[in-house]
């Protein structure tokens, strides 16, 4: 199933999904497409060396529907059935969200509904929290509020810092991120309302 990715950064979950694929762990991913915001994002590197195809649309020029009207082209020119947000910093549309309804990933760095937002780290250190992680979700009309998918936990130490606690989560996002969308695109997932559960084989 072909697969669009949207970054704004160095797109290390991006690599993540393009090694999964690479070692057979993700048979029927694709990765079709890869659209960045950011000019230096060095995501574009990644598909570049990988020969992924990749769009920049500079999201400062342009409104928010204007953005996703073009992202949707390219998607459909590429024949994406599947998005991917990897590191992508920017709020997506109604537009966009309906026209990929229940078919956009996101992963986010703690375990929601716990944390959402940019700063989840420093809010689950600065509210004392003893565990955090990672969650794979759908994404819908609100910020970090889709379905789940799958979580997994960190446990949170008394000297932890911002920095520390993201690498620790990152190694885990690396891992669940590739492992949910070869779920999504092998036709696994059973999606009723927020409720979630995985097929068996």
């Amino acid at each position: 199933m072909k697969v669009g990715v949207m970054a704004s950064g160095r797109g290390s979950n991006f690599q993540a999904l393009i090694d999964s694929v690479a070692q057979g762990e993700a048979p029927d991913v694709e990765i079709a497409q890869l659209i960045v915001n950011k000019s230096d994002a060095y995501a574009i590197e990644r598909a570049v060396k990988n020969n992924i195809k990749f769009d920049y649309i500079d999201s400062s020029a342009i409104s928010r529907e204007s953005f996703d009207k073009k992202a949707i082209e390219i998607m459909e020119s590429a024949k994406v059935e599947i998005i991917v947000l990897a590191g992508f910093m920017r709020i997506l549309s109604p537009l966009f969200i309906n026209k990929y309804k229940n078919k956009i990933l996101n992963i986010h760095p703690s375990l929601l509904p716990a944390f959402p937002g940019a700063n989840a780290h420093r809010d689950a250190l600065t509210y004392g929290a003893k565990i955090s992680g990672c969650t794979v979700h759908l994404v819908d009309e609100n910020v970090d509020s889709g379905p789940i998918i799958m979580q997994t936990s960190v446990e949170i130490n008394e000297d932890e810092t911002e920095e520390s606690l993201s690498e620790k989560i990152l190694f885990h996002e690396h891992k669940m991120l590739p492992k949910a969308l070869q779920l999504m695109c092998s036709n696994r997932l059973n999606i009723e309302g927020r409720r979630v559960t995985i097929n068996s084989d």
